[in-house]
């Protein structure tokens, strides 16, 4: 490095199981990945920010005092909502380079945009000195999303960017953030099939489906008040309030509602290393937001169903946001080659794209570059 320079990394992320539970202040299950975004941060003395990319086109070039206002919807309104929540929490912001280069595919539902974000927040504390707490860290960046962005994403993302664990996925509670790590055992690895068909969170179905969730705990909370959100409502809640509810709006409920359950009951499989009770619940969930929730695909459907019947998985289904991206295969490491050969070769077969396939484990949270 250049003398001056600081480089900070940050993962992005895989969940094995509780989608589209975490802005209902419900429990995930996501795990951070080796595949990560770096950040190389340098001071200026002319009072500019800079930002670049290795990977993307284009540049942001803007005073340190006079952040944009609006989004100019690139890559680049991701640091900058960062750099935005970061001086509302009173970081001083002054001149910098700030340069990114990820091995993160983009659009594949593995949290590319918090990785750029928790690096940002990460880079530019360093660089002005100024510390904050990792649910401090996450709360800006979420906020980023959410105001600057554009996507009402909630914390789950950023939070495990921050606090991952090396062979470890971990239990979050997206209310309280307390969280749990629990054991990956030995000899499972994580292979992330990317369907080819691109995610974004900024779209309108993700923001439909959020919409879809807020109308139902509104309904809920008519007729039962002790609910703040759906994470306090219980399966009999929902069937009590169903004939006021449109029915899309019901099953979008139903999925988050027994997600959460299906997340208490994968964490402690996993604790017991009970692969196959963890299999069956990631295979109950893959079908919850397929039918219930309606944020998979045809490609995601057919990734599911080829993997479930290879020899050495454990278990399938989507990850992440949904409407494209990848799917999540727990598998055994000692038949990860055959695995993925075969996977590949037959979702080709079916549909002509060419899949890829990241072998990933689970690894640390955001930290320096030494």
């Amino acid at each position: 490095m250049k003398q001056g320079q600081m480089r900070f990394a940050a993962p992005g992320r895989v969940n094995l199981i509780g989608e589209h539970t975490d802005y209902s202040g419900g429990l995930v299950m996501p795990a951070a990945i080796n595949l990560r975004t770096v950040a190389t941060i340098a001071p200026r003395n002319d009072g500019k920010i800079v930002l670049r990319s290795e990977n993307l086109p284009g540049e942001c070039v803007c005073p340190a005092a006079e952040l944009p206002e609006r989004r100019s919807n690139n890559w680049c309104d991701y640091p900058i909502g960062v750099l935005r929540s970061l001086r509302d929490e009173g970081v001083r912001l002054e001149g910098f380079n700030l340069c990114f280069s990820s091995d993160l595919p983009l659009g594949a539902g593995l949290s590319s945009s918090a990785s750029i974000e928790v690096a940002t927040a990460y880079a530019v504390l360093a660089l002005c000195g100024h510390a904050m707490s990792i649910p401090a860290i996450a709360a800006a960046c979420r906020r980023a999303e959410n105001t600057f962005v554009g996507a009402q994403s909630g914390i789950m993302d950023p939070f495990i960017a921050c606090a991952g664990r090396k062979d470890h996925a971990i239990m979050l509670d997206c209310r309280s953030l307390e969280y749990r790590m629990l054991p990956i055992p030995s000899g499972v690895g994580l292979a992330i099939a990317n369907s080819m068909v691109e995610h974004s969170n900024a779209g309108g179905e993700y923001n439909l489906r959020r919409a879809e969730a807020d109308q139902g705990l509104r309904i809920l909370r008519a007729c039962r008040p002790r609910i703040e959100t759906l994470r306090d409502a219980t399966e009999a809640d929902l069937e009590a309030a169903r004939g006021e509810m449109p029915d899309n709006v019901f099953r979008r409920c139903r999925h988050i509602i027994t997600e959460n359950r299906r997340v208490r009951s994968a964490a402690a499989a996993l604790e017991r290393s009970d692969l196959a009770g963890f299999g069956n619940l990631m295979r109950e969930a893959h079908r919850s937001i397929r039918d219930d929730f309606e944020a998979s695909s045809s490609e995601l459907d057919l990734l599911v169903e080829i993997a479930s019947h290879l020899p050495g998985c454990y278990a399938s289904r989507m990850t992440g946001g949904g409407f494209g991206g990848c799917t999540v295969n727990l598998i055994d490491v000692s038949q990860a080659e055959a695995f993925c050969d075969a996977l590949r070769q037959r979702y080709r077969e079916a549909t002509g794209i060419v899949t890829e396939i990241y072998l990933c484990r689970a690894s640390d949270g955001a930290g320096p570059v030494l």
